[in-house]
């Protein structure tokens, strides 16, 4: 007890004396009757970018997901454990989410490490061999000319929105849910600095701010 984390224990004392009594009725409804998110949320580990605190969710509105970089792996049936094609296999066949979510976002440590090299391919390296899923095979990805290298993070980090979207739909169930109009799939993206907000037009292909009130 005396070494867990002191910041825990002061953040729930306050949650308890302040947040709790009044959510206490959802709390005793969502312990009784379960979860009923209608949104998965597909998010990165950054303690920076907390789905619940960016879209100010309650208990019970969201089902989310956290990995390094957001990424959403390719439909692989093997004899292998997938975190995170198990929790998509709950939302979409069991709590039946009618939306989910990747969400991207700036200054993402993994993507980072990806495009300077910084996590080599070596045996027991799990940063980068997680970030190599995000390449199809025999892609390249390179700095453009004329490009800086903030400017070729942030194209990258949206690239891992675009990519992860498109793995969903290797998902079989996915796929069905989409198709007959039960399962709608989403990217946005947070600007850490700014916490500014932007949702992917599928479209146009360009990700735009929320506060342009055409969105709404």
């Amino acid at each position: 007890m005396k070494t867990f984390p002191k910041q825990l224990i002061e953040g729930y004392r306050t949650f308890t004396s302040q947040r709790l009594p009044t959510e206490q009725s959802r709390y005793h409804t969502l312990s009784e009757r379960g979860q009923h998110p209608e949104t998965m949320v597909i998010g990165c580990c950054d303690s920076r970018v907390a789905p619940e605190t960016i879209f100010d969710a309650g208990p019970g509105e969201l089902f989310v997901v956290r990995n390094i970089a957001n990424l959403v792996p390719v439909y692989q049936p093997d004899a292998n454990a997938h975190g995170v094609s198990a929790a998509l296999e709950f939302a979409v066949q069991v709590l039946k989410v009618k939306n989910i979510v990747i969400l991207g976002h700036a200054q993402c440590g993994g993507v980072g490490a990806f495009i300077n090299k910084a996590a080599p391919l070596t045996p027991g390296d799990f940063i980068g061999k997680w970030m190599a899923m995000f390449i199809k095979p025999g892609e390249v990805v390179e700095q453009r000319d004329q490009e800086t290298m903030k400017e070729f993070a942030t194209r990258i980090e949206k690239a891992a929105v675009f990519r992860s979207i498109e793995n969903l739909m290797t998902f079989p169930f996915v796929r069905k849910a989409v198709e007959s109009g039960h399962l709608r799939l989403h990217g946005a993206y947070f600007g850490v600095a700014e916490g500014t907000l932007y949702v992917l037009d599928r479209d146009t292909k360009e990700f735009r701010s929320v506060r342009d009130n055409s969105l709404v």
